[in-house]
């Protein structure tokens, strides 16, 4: 690998570097009149014929300058003219001038000139990128808005190395999943909202919330030690300007679902909310039915208003607000096949149809108050009210079968499954950075974080002999399938996670060559979980008919409860006063209650040698402890029923940075870190699916209670112009005792998390190119490309194992689960200028390649999630100063999303579907 960066090295020093660039930005006000903004005033670079004017509110904007020194010329009519000399242009950065004119030129002391980076724009994110000193890489709200990225799950997937999951916001980094990455909001830990994963689902933050996101390969010693793939890093938007209102709104349809009758949830509103919450689960059973209603006309809509401004507060201080509010919703509707594969094919849908409605609630804000040019404070709060609901239909044609049929085995097994589940997310942060003197300094945050998720009322019918209700015999009808009494069900669930964390960064700096960071962060973290089930258990067991599929709340109503059926709970309230499980309210079937305290110290150094070399070497003392309390069914008598661990990790780390040139850099980190186990992979409570059941394994938390880590990461990057860059990475990890998702050798074919065996390797490479192909003659780019490529390397050994579950493999090594050999990520970006018309087009296309649902084992072949390539299209176009109107079409190649068993005789489907094109149109409006 060494060889191959010297080889690229030397051809691409021979090759002639753009020269560097970088911008002057600012305010002009007006002086005699309260400082007002000062609107269409001349900004001159004096000696040239480079310049611009100030926009409505006094902001401008001279882009594309050489590297050099300059004098800034201010002008207007009726106003004496500003010279503001020795103005220092740097590459890739935008050196700030605000200043006011009035009838007579302002002082110079009035001038405030200081180089700021943008943090949202893409030289900026680039020049970022450049001096960091460890591996990481940016998306801003630029390049997010040129895109088209409507969510930071979309945002992310467009990094080198990311891939996303299809159907859902979690996101793989260098082929490994979701126990193995980090999200953090503004530098805070975040909470997830879904039990089954250990980060949040990044498709809620939408991207009116986002200034940029950041996703670091490397491990340093600020980051939690929990650490392999990678920290993605949301920093939230802030404001600093003048007042102004931006409004929006769009609409778009899925050519799968927009000529079905869609349908919905009993209960759920437009705006994805459950109204009877607060009702006990009996009484919702009891007095609400369970056939789905119709909904509205799947057209899918979008909008919101974002809003800002700032205020001076004395000579020195100023306040600034920003605030933001968005809805939108989506229909989609998948036709597939739906297999239940164990040891044996157990359940098999040929022809199966699901009806998503799903929407999403954002409202942000974000308050800054500036006290002087040393402190300042910043309090942001987020709540997202995620929710989808899903009316599935399995087995349409009448030719579902199941193994375990009673009537026939053969045809006719059919499924209704209609629920609802929401995700109320509640952030609120307090961060906030002070420059104690000229060598001191420190950045501070607290958050609290709560998540309630919900899945109220989850109803599954089985029928069998579906088929002749197909026949159009009214003498003939299907009959409820019978074999327990939860063949027929109402399910309720409910988690609620609570989260404190804090963190502080000492800064110092002892000199130019070398700068100290000592620091803390900690988390202290809750989950309560508990479900129940309500199962419709018939008088006459599988001789009762079904005389209408259309009309079942015929039959589920209360006049028949003790004639036709009796309700049937897990564990009744109190048998002793005669309270049975039958026809009354019960308790929780399964509970459980984790605790999760992470306690960190570390320091680093950053040494400068000469201009070339940057180390820092680093450490972090990490306390772990994470105990789990649980009640559940299905647990051998002479389990204690809790299982808890704590370690102390010592996590060293190096990193390295040498710059080759002023434009190039070749970097180097190693570092140890850990993994530990999410709640949800400990936790023995197992959620059935209709056609798979996903549960925990609690003796993850006994020896070993971790994984350990090896990373070593090498990388070269050249900076060769503005928005311009190539790089060439390689990447190795040893995961000791690794964890995988491992699908049961038996007739539940359950699926849990075990340490599989004693190590797993993986060896991957990465290369990235930016390029404008054709640039205006201010070097604005017109035409331009970019394309990232992921290629990997996986294996792992494989042992059995006895515990609490039991693993058996008939194979000593296999890949990774969740690694894709090979992602690619690519753009097209075409922006023309007609006169005052200037449209932005891009298309954007991803691949990843098959990778590793969950290991078989036993005989049981892998569950393998097939390549997926998509292509979207976003055609952006700003009318005059105000008015946008754009335009997308996504998922144009509409690829089948298929998940297949492994078999000796063949690849067995499990799941298989299309999602459909999205086309819309927004309409934006900047007051």
């Amino acid at each position: 690998m060494i060889r191959v960066f010297q080889i690229l090295i030397f051809v691409f020093s021979t090759i002639v570097v753009a020269q560097d660039v970088g911008s002057v930005a600012g305010s002009l006000s007006d002086k005699d009149n309260n400082n007002e903004p000062l609107p269409f005033a001349n900004v001159i670079i004096k000696g040239t014929s480079k310049g611009t004017t100030t926009d409505f509110d006094g902001n401008y904007l001279l882009d594309n300058i050489a590297v050099g020194t300059y004098t800034i010329e201010f002008s207007f009519v009726g106003y004496e003219t500003l010279e503001v000399p020795n103005v220092v242009i740097e590459a890739g950065k935008v050196t700030n001038i605000t200043t006011a004119l009035g009838a007579s030129a302002a002082a110079l002391d009035e001038v405030i000139i200081k180089t700021t980076a943008r943090k949202e724009s893409e030289v900026a994110l680039l020049l970022d990128q450049k001096k960091a000193v460890t591996i990481k890489q940016s998306i801003g709200a630029d390049e997010l808005s040129r895109k088209g990225v409507s969510d930071a799950a979309a945002a992310v997937s467009k990094i080198s190395g990311i891939s996303k999951q299809q159907g859902g916001g979690n996101v793989y980094v260098r082929g490994l999943g979701d126990r193995y990455l980090n999200t953090t909001y503004n530098g805070l830990t975040v909470p997830s909202n879904d039990i089954e994963k250990k980060n949040i689902d990044l498709g809620l933050f939408s991207s009116d919330v986002i200034q940029n996101i950041g996703v670091s390969k490397t491990h340093a010693a600020n980051f939690y030690g929990d650490f392999a793939a990678g920290n993605v890093d949301i920093v939230s938007k802030e404001y600093t300007g003048k007042f102004f209102i931006t409004a929006e709104t769009g609409s778009s349809i899925n050519t799968r679902a927009v000529d079905k009758n869609f349908v919905k949830s009993e209960g759920t509103s437009f705006f994805g909310y459950y109204n009877r919450y607060d009702n006990n689960p009996f009484a919702v059973v009891v007095s609400h039915g369970v056939d789905p209603e119709s909904a509205s006309g799947p057209v899918a809509f979008t909008g919101a208003i974002t809003t800002g401004n700032s205020w001076n507060v004395g000579e020195e201080s100023r306040l600034s607000v920003f605030g933001t509010v968005s809805f939108s919703n989506d229909f989609e509707y998948r036709r597939g096949t739906q297999v239940d594969f164990t040891t044996v094919e157990k359940k098999r849908f040929p022809d199966s149809e699901e009806f998503e409605y799903s929407t999403n609630t954002t409202a942000m804000a974000n308050i800054g108050y500036k006290i002087n040019n040393n402190h300042r404070l910043t309090f942001n709060s987020l709540f997202i009210n995620d929710a989808t609901d899903e009316v599935g239909y399995f087995g349409i044609g009448g030719n579902g079968t199941n193994r375990d049929a009673i009537l026939n085995t053969d045809k006719g097994f059919y499924q209704m499954n209609v629920q609802f589940d929401q995700d109320m997310v509640f952030v609120n942060q307090l961060t906030g950075k002070s420059r104690l003197n000229d060598k001191l300094e420190v950045e501070y945050g607290i958050g609290f974080n709560n998540v309630l998720a919900r899945q109220p009322d989850r109803k599954r019918i089985s029928v069998e002999r579906y088929d002749l209700a197909l026949d159009n015999d009214p003498n003939t009808n299907p009959f409820f399938y019978s074999n327990i009494a939860f063949d027929n069900q109402r399910y309720f669930q409910e988690i609620t996670d609570n989260e404190l964390n804090a963190r502080v960064n000492l800064n110092y700096k002892h000199s130019e060559e070398l700068t100290f960071n000592f620091g803390y962060n900690g988390r202290s973290k809750t989950r309560e979980f508990e479900n129940v089930r309500y199962g419709y258990d018939f008088i006459n067991g599988t001789s009762t008919e079904v005389p209408d599929i259309n009309n079942l709340d015929a039959v589920f109503s209360p006049e028949n409860i003790g004639e036709l059926y009796d309700i049937f709970v897990f564990n009744a309230i109190d048998p002793s006063q005669g309270i049975t499980n039958r026809n009354n309210p019960g308790l929780p079937e399964n509970i459980y209650e984790g605790e999760l305290n992470v306690q960190s110290a570390y320091v680093d150094a950053e040494i400068k040698s000469g201009e070339k070399w940057t180390f820092v070497p680093g450490l972090r003392l990490e306390y772990f402890d994470q105990r789990i309390d649980y009640d559940v069914i299905n647990v051998i008598a002479t389990d204690p029923g809790f299982r808890e661990a704590d370690e102390l990790f010592i996590l060293p780390s190096l990193n390295i940075k040498y710059a080759l040139t002023e434009d190039q850099n070749l970097r180097f980190s190693a570092s140890r870190t850990v993994s530990t186990p999410e709640f949800k992979e400990v936790a023995p409570f197992v959620y059935e699916d209709v056609t798979q059941r996903i549960g925990g394994n609690p003796d993850l938390l006994t020896d070993p209670a971790f994984s350990s880590i090896l990373n070593l990461d090498l990388k070269y990057e050249w900076f060769f112009g503005r928005s311009e860059l190539f790089s060439l990475g390689a990447f190795a990890k040893q995961i000791n005792d690794p964890v995988n998702l491992v699908v049961a050798n038996d007739a539940t074919g359950t699926q849990r998390f075990a340490r599989t065996g004693d190590k797993a390797e993986v060896l991957g490479a990465e290369i990235e190119i930016r390029k404008n192909l054709m640039v205006d003659e201010d070097e604005n780019s017109i035409f331009s490309t970019g394309a990232n490529v992921t290629v990997m390397h996986t294996k792992q050994d494989l042992k059995s194992s006895q515990g609490f579950i039991s693993t058996t493999f008939d194979r000593d090594s296999d890949e990774l689960q969740g690694a894709s050999p090979l992602l690619i990520n690519a753009d097209v970006s075409y922006s023309p200028t007609f006169g005052t018309y200037k449209p932005v087009a891009n298309l954007i296309v991803s691949y990843f390649s098959d990778r590793i649902d969950a290991l078989g084992s036993g005989q049981l072949g892998n569950i393998t999630e097939k390549s997926v390539t998509t292509l979207d299209f976003v055609w952006k176009n700003q009318i005059g100063d105000h008015l946008e109107i754009n335009a997308s079409a996504k998922n144009l190649l509409d690829p089948t999303i298929e998940r297949v068993r492994e078999n000796n005789g063949g690849d067995i489907t499990i799941s298989n579907y299309k999602r459909g094109i999205n086309v819309g149109l927004q309409l934006k409006y900047n007051f």
